[in-house]
This record gives C-alpha cells, structure tokens and sequence, in this order.
C-alpha cells in the first residue's frame, strides 16, 4: 500500500529537507516502482489528434513490438479531446486495441487526457502533416482552458475516461494534464480536471504531468498517487545524478512512487536560435541511461519512434529524438543496448542507421 498526504506543504517541506511526513492516508491502489518505459507517438504523428484520428492498428502492433524489443514495461502516451468530440465510439475502438496490444508485450500504459504543450487545435493545426510547419497542441484549446463557462465538455471527457478506463488493469495511471507548468490557467483548468477523475476514479492511480520536481508541489495537495518530474537536456552527468538523488530521497519521504516521465540526453544547448552540434542534436540515450539506471528511478525516454523534435523550436534547429526507424532500424545500438540494460540485459541486436527518416530529410536539409 502507498500513501497519499492530505495536508498542505508537506510536499514542499519533504523536497527541501527529505524528512518522512506524517498526516497521510492509505491509498486502495499501489503503484510499482520499477517503470521501464517510453514516451509513444506514432513516427507520422505531429500530434496526439493525428495519433487517434488516423489510429493504424497495424502501427501500433509493430511499435509495440519494437518497445518489448528493448524489454520495456510501461509506456507513455496522451489521448485528443478533439478527437473524442468528433468520434467519441471510434475513439474508445482504438483506445482498447492499443491497450490491448501494449498488454500483450507486457507493457501498461500512462495515459494522459488533456495536453498543456503546444499551439491552438485549430482545424489548420490539427492535420497538418508538413514536417518543417506542423506542430503539437494544445487539448482543449487555449480558449476553452481560460473559460470556466466552457468547461462542461471537458468534465464529460473526464468522465467518459474514468468511466470505461478507471479501474482498467492495464493502466498504469491516468494523467490528467502533461504540463500545466506555472501557466496560471493552465492550472486552474487542470485543478478543476483533476478533480472530476477524482471523484470519478476507481483503481488506476491519478497523476499530473510535472515540469520538475519543484512543480509537483500543488498537484501533490490536489490528491496526486504518483509524482512526475520531467528533465531531457541536463547539461552534465553530475547535475543529473543529484536531480534523480532528491528523487528517491523524495520517493522515500513521501512512501509514493516518483517517475522521471520525460528524459533524453546529455546536451548543453540553450533555448535561443544558436547553432548547436550535429551530436547534441541526435539521439544519445547511452549518455544518461546509465545513470538513471543506477539511481533506480522509474522512468520514460522520449520516444519509442525515431522523428523530428516535437517541439517545432528544436525542431528547426535540426534535432531530431527516438531510438526505432519504422522498418525496425535503430538510430544507435548503444542506445538501445543501454536502455535495454535498465531490464538487467544489455544484449540488444538490431541493426543501426543514422540517417533522418526519408519522409523527414527536407527538415534535415533546412535546418
């Protein structure tokens, strides 16, 4: 059994000073510890509309195979409330099989509702397949998050998720938002969410997607059972090693499990619009994983596919992130052999090809 605190600040307090809390109450559902996992979306995919509107199952089986190849056991990824309104019966189709084939490798799902990063879900946005313009979105719009006077359809989708996937055993929780940050409307919309499945839950632990460990603070006192914290481009081994210490210091503290749900590597490049190397811009998993390997935190690397930055910004400064090519390829092997190694098996055998994907390469060109 873990345990959820009630009481507010002791989260904060435990982060600064690592002390056990008191104040806390038993929580029916107990999430593991040991998480194994990749962020997931569709190598085709700009954003999670376009993963579920145009959902292959055919896709979704291939990359599930690819995930059981590096021995992974969970996988994150996030549902489209825009693609719930147009076709809520098809949407509930796809949803299962993915579950379903994810629990046939051996694999539970981290599954998000709404999505705080990103441009407006306009019509233009939502399909957009151009590699070097398309971008991922904001779900619901930014219109509906600052309008509680909106908010009705989204309390529905809540719903409806916690309805038919609350007490799913294939879940390995329900986010209710990736990244609400320090947006204060972002939060007060994911606050009101948040307490919708909460009222609505059954056995699946609840979560919120979490910028940092400094973050989580305010989504601990609305009843969170998991913490979240994301870090993808530390600048050094040292700087990362601490972070993931105060991670497990915390896990500790707190008797709740603390997942590290977005990491990729080691590269000191800034957010402006400088050149940066051709090796800080392309997969190198091998420079964390075996650091957070050593720190025993549950984790998710973004992502499972090889394609250009989901951030358009990154994007056209020619990163590119994933370890799988479509065809089964791998960007690196040492990539793979050292996410492979977190299960206790460094043997990975692939074949490796770092090369932009050809439906990409006018990205590469440009950048």
């Amino acid at each position: 059994m873990s345990r959820r605190c009630t009481r507010r600040g002791f989260l904060a307090a435990s982060i600064a000073s690592a002390v056990p809390i008191a104040g806390c109450t038993t929580l029916a559902a107990d999430p593991p510890v040991d998480v194994r996992g990749a962020l997931y979306i569709p190598a085709r995919a700009f954003n999670f509309f376009q993963m579920w509107h145009t959902y292959e199952p055919g896709v979704t089986e291939r990359d599930m195979g690819f995930a059981s190849r590096l021995n992974l056991n969970a996988i994150r990824t996030w549902l489209s409330y825009e693609a719930w309104l147009e076709d809520p019966d098809g949407l509930r189709k796809s949803i299962d099989h993915f579950l379903s084939t994810a629990e046939s490798h051996g694999i539970r799902v981290l599954l998000g509702i709404f999505e705080g990063v990103g441009r407006k879900p306009t019509p233009k946005n939502l399909h957009n397949t151009d590699p070097w313009t398309a971008t991922g979105v904001f779900s619901p719009s930014e219109e509906v998050m600052k309008n509680p006077d909106r908010w009705d359809e989204p309390r529905r989708f809540s719903r409806w998720v916690m309805e038919h996937y609350g007490d799913d055993e294939r879940l390995l929780a329900v986010e209710v938002m990736n990244e609400p940050g320090w947006t204060p409307w972002k939060k007060r919309f994911a606050r009101e969410m948040f307490g919708v499945i909460r009222e609505n839950r059954g056995s699946v632990p609840l979560t919120v997607g979490s910028t940092s460990l400094a973050n989580v603070a305010d989504y601990f006192d609305w009843g969170i059972d998991v913490v979240q914290f994301h870090y993808n481009f530390p600048d050094t081994p040292t700087i990362y090693r601490d972070l993931l210490r105060q991670a497990t210091d915390l896990q500790r503290s707190i008797s709740m499990p603390v997942w590290l749900t977005e990491w990729q590597r080691i590269a000191s490049f800034g957010w402006g619009n400088g050149d940066i190397s051709r090796e800080q811009a392309t997969p190198n998993y091998a420079s964390l994983a075996p650091v957070i390997r050593e720190s025993g935190v549950g984790n998710f690397f973004w992502s499972l596919m090889l394609q250009p930055a989901y951030s358009l910004t990154q994007r056209r400064r020619g990163v590119i992130n994933g370890v799988f090519h479509e065809d089964g390829a791998v960007w690196s092997t040492d990539d793979a052999s050292a996410i492979k190694s977190m299960s206790g098996d460094e043997d990975f055998d692939g074949n490796e090809r770092q090369q932009w994907p050809a439906w990409a390469e006018s990205v590469n060109r440009r950048s």
